[in-house]
């Protein structure tokens, strides 16, 4: 089992169970299937239903080849129009619940999904899937040379992280901040706060609460709060949210 640790753009380290090499080998199988399965009834339909040869039948060879082939370009850009419009799935890998994800914290691009592509030559189509099999298990973060080159790598969706378990904090659309002079905290401090205080809460260790809660006075520069120990630091991280979600 590989654990990978992503920074997501806001600073904040993730967590994630790389996909093992049976997870990503069950769901390359289910996608060629869906890929045999296309090519079968693409050409029963053109060929048997519509019989296409006779209105190809006047056209020069390269004329009928490029036409044929033009009927199975789905299968041949199968991974990359998936991935790029399902956010990193295939078909299998939805099954799967696998993805691939950007190990730097980003979203995944178009370019990075045509990397991955481009790679297959080398990493599925020779020997057999040999070498990405090869690439996968020796490497640190279970990434296939197409992984390597784009900066990518396939992640188990069965270990998703809570967002208990980051800085992040659920906000209504109508949430109203209290406090401004959060922003003087950083990623890491309200990592630390938010951390403490869940353990202090579920201790009910008041004693550090308070301790806490003053160290936030103190840095944030607050004069005035009517609010409980627990309620303050609960509108501080909310408050922290607010301002730095869209920065």
């Amino acid at each position: 089992m590989v654990e990978l640790q992503i920074n997501t753009t806001q600073n904040v380290n993730i967590n994630f169970i790389a996909a093992s090499v049976g997870e990503r080998i069950l769901a390359y199988i289910i996608d060629l299937i869906i890929k045999f399965a296309y090519v079968i009834v693409t050409y029963q339909i053109m060929f048997n239903l519509f019989n296409i040869n006779e209105f190809i039948e006047d056209m020069d060879q390269w004329s009928q080849i490029a036409v044929v082939v033009s009927f199975y370009l789905p299968v041949v850009f199968y991974s990359l129009i998936f991935e790029t419009f399902l956010d990193g799935q295939t078909i299998g890998k939805r099954i799967m619940k696998i993805k691939v994800v950007k190990i730097d914290g980003y979203q995944a691009s178009l370019a990075d999904y045509l990397v991955r592509w481009f790679f297959r030559i080398v990493d599925l189509n020779m020997m057999s899937g040999i070498v990405a099999l090869i690439a996968i298990v020796t490497s640190k973060k279970s990434q296939r040379l197409g992984d390597m080159t784009a900066g990518t790598s396939v992640i188990s969706l069965k270990n998703n992280v809570n967002i208990s378990h980051t800085i992040l904090e659920e906000l209504d659309d109508s949430y109203t901040p209290t406090y401004p002079n959060v922003i003087k905290l950083s990623d890491n401090d309200a990592r630390i706060i938010k951390e403490t205080y869940i353990r202090a809460k579920a201790a009910r260790d008041y004693e550090t609460l308070i301790k806490l809660r003053k160290k936030i006075i103190q840095v944030v520069e607050i004069k005035d709060f009517n609010d409980t120990d627990i309620q303050f630091i609960d509108t501080i991280l909310k408050d922290y949210n607010y301002y730095t979600q869209g920065m």
